[in-house]
């Protein structure tokens, strides 16, 4: 059961909020004049170990985005940004990296039209076929196997835009569907190890709950890959904290509103009020993490777009409505980040990607206005220059802050 908001600077949610007694996506709403509506493609959890997807679709009204392509005419062009203002927006070598790497997408439930929606957006942008039949798709179920789950149209709406999302950014990467049997945070991460065990390097994870006592379990047996890059969205609900992207093992991905601009660049990025973000109560703070405000694990690292009123396109066909849509949350930002991690060439054997970005920050375009909610005017919930919790370091200049 899908749940229709208005896209608003989210209602901002205190890390303490994120517990049990109040679930992830169960946050209070509000109204704002951005002028479209959203619904989350998935339900919200309900029970603790339980996820959901970072997934909004726009319902009504007309994003900023709204065609953006300048190589398709208007009236042929899905709404959304699309590869093109992806690639120059983040400055992405897509034309030439990601040649012979895998990026995995974990996600819950079936989506029995993932390879055929994903032909399609390849096909409207004049990317490259990725089938199973020509080895660049794979689909297995969470133990590697071809037992998928049952099909759920939420869950395949988020599949879809982080399919999509990935061939926008890394058009020459495989691409490994890993579809847990429901959405715990057990089944989600059994995926996740089954990604690695078959030679996934950069793995995205569009999906968060409520933090609890287990991430420590939770962080030990799913996300502790080193040589792996492991991408997390921040989450939908504004300012507050959800796992998996407090793990001290992953990158966290924040999101931006994405909007040209008369600079340079020819771009700019703000935060986006509905991005995750703040300081873990339960995971430690990785070595490479300097800020001073948060004694643990600060969220987020990095970010890219995420704002469904400057969303992307999407095509789906399972269940819902079929057809082009645009699509906004973190779980757009989290498979670009991975899929630029790609662009970047395989991890180092032993290394923790997480940590790259830190070690080369003017690789990044730093993101220093906006807000995600009330943290008394601290980074926290702040764009400001330098490290900020809802947009991290910033967003991609090129690979080279994902680069070991």
């Amino acid at each position: 059961m899908r749940r229709t908001v208005s896209l608003t600077a989210v209602a901002a949610l205190a890390t303490a909020a994120l517990a049990l007694a109040a679930p992830v996506g169960q946050a209070a709403q509000a109204t704002t004049s951005h002028g479209v509506t959203v619904a989350h493609a998935c339900a919200a959890p309900t029970k603790k170990g339980e996820m959901a997807c970072n997934a909004l679709q726009v319902t009504a009204g007309t994003p900023k985005s709204a065609h953006a392509e300048s190589d398709l005419t208007a009236a042929a062009a899905p709404s959304g940004y699309g590869p093109a203002s992806l690639q120059a927006a983040y400055n992405l070598p897509s034309a030439s990296g990601g040649s012979g790497q895998t990026v995995a997408i974990v996600d819950a439930y079936d989506d029995p039209n993932a390879e055929s929606d994903l032909a399609v957006y390849r096909s409207q942008y004049g990317l490259s076929a990725c089938t199973t039949a020509n080895g660049c798709f794979k689909k297995v179920d969470q133990n590697g196997g071809t037992a998928y789950p049952r099909g759920d149209s939420g869950w395949a709406e988020e599949i879809s835009l982080d399919l999509d999302m990935v061939s926008a950014a890394c058009p020459n990467c495989k691409i490994m569907l890993v579809e847990a049997s429901s959405a715990t945070m057990t089944n989600l991460g059994t995926a996740v190890n089954t990604a690695v065990r078959l030679g996934a390097k950069f793995v995205s994870n569009s999906y968060g709950g409520s933090e609890s006592s287990s991430d420590a379990t939770y962080d030990s047996s799913y996300f502790n890959h080193p040589g792996v890059a492991i991408t997390v969205s921040s989450g939908d609900n504004g300012y507050g904290v959800e796992y998996p992207a407090a793990s001290k093992y992953v990158t966290a991905v924040g999101g931006t509103s994405l909007k040209t601009a008369s600079t340079t660049r020819g771009w700019a990025d703000t935060v986006w009020s509905g991005a995750g973000s703040g300081c873990s109560g339960y995971d430690a703070k990785p070595s490479w993490q300097k800020d001073t405000g948060c004694a643990n694990r600060t969220v987020a690292d990095v970010s890219a777009v995420a704002d469904p009123n400057t969303g992307v396109a999407v095509y789906d066909s399972y269940r819902s409505a079929t057809g082009w849509m645009v699509f906004g949350g973190t779980s757009a930002s989290s498979p670009l980040i991975a899929a630029t991690y790609a662009l970047g060439g395989a991890p180092s054997a032993g290394s923790y990607p997480a940590s790259f970005p830190y070690a080369h920050t003017s690789a990044l375009y730093d993101v220093t206005s906006g807000s995600n909610g009330s943290c008394g005017g601290s980074y926290l919930c702040t764009g400001t220059t330098g490290y900020d919790g809802p947009s991290g370091l910033g967003v991609p200049n090129g690979t080279a802050a994902f680069t070991g």
